[in-house]
């Protein structure tokens, strides 16, 4: 199990760096597995692996951040208007998430791996919505509702973040950038908020904060956060069509794999 969150750890720091879409779309689906392997509460293990993954990501997205940040792809001004609306929708992903069983959690994270699948695979970049990302109170509307559903499946805010962005003409390494940025308060507020709404649930794990587990983020978020910096250059250095493909692979094995643990 070790080994296992030691290697996820690295793959979920390189990409956070990489592809700005955030390492919780690798830390979740394993965290679960070893949940389940370590006989956790049925009935709250997405709500574990969920909130741990955003405590790990958190550190992992800060240094992705600071990284872009160094390299001059973050856009501060638009990072200024979403910071408060993510916070927002960041405490109330955590706060919907309590009150949802594990296996609606399951098949919601499922769901959005297999868009994201669909999105990783087919050549969609030169698609546009517009010319440019809608500012003022409308602009708030898009970054509360990533932060909510980023959230509420612990994946942080870059995942919905990039796209989004892209769609609306920003450059791709520009989105990356800002995404980082988005993406490190999503974590740290929605691991905050699942500490507290999971203070009182009994998990059968020791060393828990709420729906934390201390352990696997003690081990894990160094080695992502020793990565992650390695990802953000690399993403100005290549090609990123085939690890696109190879990635958008990779999300429809985890889709399956968590549809079957429900079936």
């Amino acid at each position: 199990m070790i080994a296992m969150l030691a290697a996820a750890a690295a793959i979920a720091g390189l990409l956070a760096g990489l592809l700005g879409i955030g390492g919780g779309i690798i830390m979740t689906p394993v965290l679960f597995q070893i949940f389940v392997w370590q006989d956790a509460a049925q009935d709250w293990r997405m709500h574990m692996a969920v909130a741990t993954s955003l405590a790990i990501i958190a550190p992992t997205t800060l240094s992705s951040a600071r990284a872009h940040t160094r390299l001059g792809s973050v856009d501060k001004k638009l990072a200024r208007l979403w910071v408060p609306a993510v916070a927002i929708g960041a405490v109330m992903g955590a706060i919907l998430a309590r009150f949802l069983s594990s296996e609606v959690l399951m098949i919601v994270f499922a769901g959005f791996a297999l868009l994201m699948a669909v999105k990783m695979l087919l050549p969609l970049d030169q698609y546009r919505i517009g010319g440019d990302v809608p500012r003022g109170s409308l602009g708030t509307i898009a970054p509360v509702l990533i932060g909510g559903l980023a959230s509420l499946m612990g994946i942080g805010g870059s995942t919905f973040t990039v796209p989004y962005l892209t769609l609306f003409g920003m450059p791709v390494h520009r989105a990356l950038g800002t995404a980082a940025l988005v993406g490190s308060l999503v974590s740290i507020v929605g691991a905050i908020g699942f500490m507290l709404s999971g203070w009182s649930v009994e998990t059968n794990l020791p060393m828990m904060l709420g729906f934390v587990n201390v352990p696997a983020v003690l081990l894990v978020a160094p080695i992502a956060v020793f990565v992650a910096p390695f990802g953000a250059k690399l993403a100005h250095k290549m090609k990123r069509r085939t690890l696109s493909v190879l990635f958008g692979g990779f999300l429809i094995l985890t889709a399956a794999r968590l549809i079957s643990s429900l079936i």
